[in-house]
């Protein structure tokens, strides 16, 4: 299809023998090859770049620089494309044209036409591309001279004039007119201003075929006053256009310039717009659940419309702040890779080899499965254990951000779930916060002291976390402030207590147990020789080669200052000395380079703790017992205190179950004395007396049912234990011994006064089994069932 175009680079197309540009001949042929027009006619007075399909155009083109003349007959034709046109499609006027530089590229060829005359078809000599015709020239009455031809060319070229500062291409093509042709040639004139309309390919036509040059000028002129008054009209819809957008550039542009000074000048404030697009900005990169975003588009209209100066619109852009900062739909990835997460712990903590399997055999169970999700890890031990030191190193394992925070004496359910957002100063709830910390909807979450949740008319948390610590319910967790649903379940929990006794039965049923109990010595010598002491020679600035300590030293201040279960006491004694040591090199006096046993109470004073020397004789027993703070050793002591009546006395401050136990004990031994050898009338005459020494402890459980027993037979028989010993369980009327728990913490203890002979109940068998090596080593244990075990055992009977 023809267009007006500029010159394109291809290759030319010329004939053999061509010497490339045609000159204009003195005469015109009588047969014309034609190429058809499509958008409008092409005039005389016209010269114009033409384009034109390869495909049905080319075979004419190259008959066209076959010829002499380099002449071709464009003619409008009525069909919208050119490609299939037939004879019957042509208009019968058209004009000739000098065909310059012709070119192909991409499909396309492109020519250069130079209007020279109006023609008419006379007689059609090929019907089919390429098209041939006879063709006879029409005169134009180029030379006209009469007054009113005249007058018309006058209204002609001011129209012209007129239409020039409208459009500044007119004055191109009239530069171009003048460049060919006199103004004062009205047929070339008349052409000229009708190529300069807009006018349909019709009224176009009709000027190419109007022969009267009167005529023809008179439609000219009516089409040129119409583009005159369309252009009028096109250049004050531009001018209102352009003034609106000038204002609004301006505008732009000024405010633009007063964020720039006010952001130099530290004066920025944001205003309604810029938070809207805050948030929307921030949106973008989210992916929102359908019920957050049917939200969130609920509270951007909201924030819209309200004014800043109101308290809604603070309410409003506080939550849209918080909704926007979510991570919705952004998740961390896990490395689930085992031996990079054993290489970590190994790291992070020496010993608790128990504790790391477990934690193996977790992370192994999410490495098959691909991902770790809706999972509650409870770790239970006592204080200074690293039970938070553990929890950092499974975040670390597995990539993900770890948030921590503490349960210890949170009374209000608020804390849990957040206030609802008619209260002022209303915030989400911890995990939320958690959430928005951490940047991903699957962080490992500390919930540190879960035993120590406390309640309140303000609700109770331990009930409010129910649903949080629930896989099946913390999908759709609902935090009271949001009030949108959001998606815990992939979130790793970790929960941290001292005792299970306090935790809620519905609560701990969510949870994974996994014990951390006491340190042996050589474990905490590691810890100090690893972890503790380059802590603190970091924390005083000191070089390692500065300061060292050796292992009789650190063995000295485990047994004499930091005997408990953890090793926080320990990290206290151990920063003392460093502080210590500090002040004898500031003061200028020499410095011991290494600690050694004695340095030790020299720093520190006096031991603590005495090595314990198990009590012993007739009545007396040593019992192992679990506290919070770890295993403990317990003498038993019991005696008669007269005969004058039968009676029996506990104190010790125990609870109610180790009172029943007692009893217990009293009844089953006193029934049977004759089979254990004992005096048959002693509890009838005596007046008996138990006491568990350190009084001021309070002592609870029914573990030391069979301590209490044997001290109680002993003192029946007049016969005490002969070699250190020590027993836990518990007894009941008929003599049967039941299972107690904190059977590595009571191992731990006995060890630690060097008793390495123990008596357990037969159903202990596998929790002693399943202990690590190093803290069976060495320790020889009996297992029984009934009484009459121990009493075996004990009395060597």
């Amino acid at each position: 299809m023809p267009e007006e175009n500029e010159a394109i680079e291809g290759e030319v197309i010329e004939p053999a023998g061509s010497s490339g540009l045609a000159l204009p001949q003195p005469l015109f042929p009588d047969t014309l090859y034609l190429l058809p027009l499509t958008e409008r006619p092409f005039f005389p007075a016209q010269t114009l770049p033409l384009l034109m399909n390869m495909g049905p155009w080319l075979e004419t083109v190259e008959k066209i620089g076959e010829t002499e003349h380099k002449m071709v007959g464009l003619v409008l034709v009525r069909p919208n494309t050119a490609d299939e046109v037939t004879p019957q499609d042509f208009f019968a006027t058209g004009t000739a044209v000098h065909m310059h530089h012709p070119v192909r590229t991409e499909g396309k060829i492109q020519f250069i036409a130079e209007g020279q005359r109006r023609f008419r078809i006379v007689k059609w000599l090929s019907r089919a591309a390429p098209y041939l015709a006879q063709v006879e020239y029409i005169s134009d009455s180029r030379g006209a001279n009469s007054d009113e031809v005249k007058a018309y060319a006058m209204a002609i070229i001011n129209s012209i004039k007129e239409l020039l500062p409208l459009n500044p291409l007119y004055s191109e093509e009239l530069k171009f007119f003048l460049n060919r042709f006199s103004p004062n040639e009205p047929s070339l004139l008349t052409d000229f201003a009708a190529s300069l309309t807009t006018a349909s390919k019709e009224k176009l036509q009709e000027v190419l075929e109007a022969l009267n040059l009167k005529k023809r000028m008179e439609k000219v002129l009516v089409l040129i006053k119409k583009e005159l008054d369309v252009a009028r009209l096109q250049s004050q819809i531009r001018e209102q256009v352009d003034e609106k957008m000038t204002k609004q550039q301006r505008e732009f542009f000024l405010r633009e310039q007063l964020k720039a000074i006010q952001k130099e000048l530290g004066l920025a404030k944001d205003d309604k717009t810029a938070e809207i697009e805050r948030f929307q900005e921030r949106l973008g990169k989210l992916k929102l659940t359908e019920s957050a975003q049917k939200r969130v588009d609920e509270e951007m209209q909201k924030l819209s419309l309200l004014e800043t100066g109101s308290p809604e619109y603070a309410v409003t852009r506080n939550y849209l702040d918080w909704l926007t900062q979510l991570p919705w739909g952004k998740y961390s990835r896990d490395k689930l890779d085992l031996k990079r997460a054993r290489r970590i712990l190994d790291r992070d903590h020496d010993g608790l080899d128990d504790v790391k399997g477990r934690i193996i055999e977790f992370l192994a169970v999410g490495a098959l499965k691909g991902e770790i999700a809706g999972s509650i890890v409870l770790l239970v031990g006592p204080p200074g254990v690293g039970k938070t030191s553990i929890g950092h190193s499974i975040a670390d394992a597995l990539g993900r951000k770890f948030y921590r925070f503490s349960l210890g004496g949170m009374r209000d359910e608020a804390e849990i779930k957040g206030h609802r957002r008619t209260y002022i100063g209303a915030m989400p709830g911890k995990f939320i916060q958690a959430i928005k910390e951490c940047g991903t909807q699957n962080p490992v979450i500390m919930l540190d002291e879960i035993d120590k949740v406390g309640a309140s008319y303000h609700g109770d948390p331990a009930s409010a976390l129910l649903e949080v610590l629930d896989p099946e319910q913390n999908s759709d967790f609902l935090d009271h402030y949001l009030d949108v649903r959001f998606d815990l379940s992939k979130v790793l929990f970790v929960c941290t207590a001292n005792q299970l006794d306090t935790i809620p039965g519905p609560l701990l049923d969510r949870m994974e147990v996994i014990r951390l109990s006491g340190y042996i010595t050589a474990e905490k010598v590691a810890i100090a020789r690893h972890h503790l002491w380059p802590k603190q020679l970091e924390k005083t600035g000191l070089k390692r080669g500065e300061l060292s300590i050796s292992d009789a030293a650190l063995k000295h201040v485990i047994d004499g200052y930091a005997r408990e279960a953890g090793v926080r006491n320990l990290e206290k004694q151990l920063g003392r000395l460093v502080r210590k040591s500090v002040v004898k090199r500031m003061s200028g006096e020499a410095g011991l380079a290494r600690i050694n046993v004695a340095q030790v109470e020299d720093y520190l004073g006096k031991p603590l703790f005495t090595r314990e020397k198990p009590l012993s004789g007739v009545g007396v027993v040593t019992g192992l017992a679990w506290t919070a703070m770890g295993g403990a050793t317990l003498s038993i002591e019991a005696t008669r205190v007269h005969t004058r009546n039968r009676g029996f006395k506990l104190t010790g401050q125990l609870g109610d179950v180790m009172k029943e136990s007692a009893e217990i004990a009293y009844s089953y031994v006193s029934s049977h004395l004759k089979e254990f050898k004992g005096d048959l009338k002693f509890f009838d005459e005596a007046f008996v007396h138990l006491h568990l020494p350190e009084g001021a402890t309070p002592k609870d459980g029914p573990s030391a049912g069979i301590t209490m027993a044997t001290a109680l037979l002993s003192l029946a028989r007049g016969q005490k234990i002969p070699r250190p010993l020590a027993m836990t369980g518990e007894l009941t009327l008929t003599g049967e011994v039941l299972a107690i728990g904190g059977v590595r913490e009571k191992v731990i203890a006995a060890r630690r006064v060097k008793i390495m002979e123990l008596i357990m109940p037969e159903a202990n068998r596998r929790d002693f089994d399943e202990l690590p090596e190093h803290v069976r080593d060495g320790v020889k244990v009996h297992f029984a069932r009934q009484f009459k075990d121990v009493v075996k055992v004990v009395f060597l009977q």
